[in-house]
């Protein structure tokens, strides 16, 4: 009955929780009929029975096979992933059909949980493959939001050093210039004092031979 449901409501966004128990390496399965096209997302929760404490506990080696198959096309396989203990699933139809839905509990060592018991949590929701966009269109306006402020700054960052290096540029030119004009200041300096001594000593030796003292 809850097949027809779905299948009558489709083009509303349906909603559905449930959950169940996994006993050792079981696999449980779930099917859907689904018209080609529709949006399937899901969200599961695992936990782990501990006879000792009577309590239901997240191990951290806990893994989530998940799979999904088309039973009308001889259970061609057209998702499968193994995740943590808590996951999403996002899936659109290829075509219409009997879809299967299967969780299976294992450790992340690749190996299964042979001698555990496993409760999962699973809320799936039905709706046209279009939802899928609309509903991750904010996070993409977001991110695109954000490359576009690292755009801006990057920009702003190249402009200030084209600044820097336009300042270094002037500052190297305006040093070069400084400098060269002091050198040049320099050598008429030494000009000026050698000519000035040469005079001088001439003055002098010319004032000592008037006097007769050399």
């Amino acid at each position: 009955m809850f097949k027809y449901l779905v299948s009558i409501l489709l083009l509303v966004s349906q909603v559905a929780a449930l959950h169940f128990y996994l006993e050792g390496d079981q696999q449980r399965c779930f099917y859907e009929e689904l018209p080609k096209g529709t949006l399937v997302v899901g969200k599961y929760d695992a936990w782990e029975y501990q006879p000792e404490s009577g309590q239901w506990i997240k191990p951290h080696n806990l893994a989530i096979l998940t799979t999904i198959e088309e039973t009308f096309d001889n259970d061609h396989m057209v998702r499968s992933h193994r995740g943590e203990m808590a996951g999403d699933i996002h899936y659109i139809t290829a075509d219409h059909g009997e879809h299967k839905i299967c969780f299976r509990a294992a450790t992340k060592d690749r190996g299964w949980f042979k001698n555990s018991r496993v409760k999962i949590t699973f809320d799936m929701s039905f709706g046209e493959g279009s939802l899928l966009d609309s509903k991750n269109e904010v996070k993409v306006q977001g991110i695109v939001a954000r490359l576009q402020q690292v755009r801006q700054r990057v920009l702003e960052i190249r402009r200030e050093q084209v600044y820097m290096r336009e300042r270094e540029a002037q500052f190297r030119d305006q040093s070069e210039s400084t400098n060269s004009r002091v050198v040049r200041w320099i050598i008429i300096q030494a000009i000026v004092l050698g000519a000035t001594c040469a005079w001088q000593l001439n003055h002098l030796r010319g004032f000592f031979t008037k006097q007769k003292l050399v």
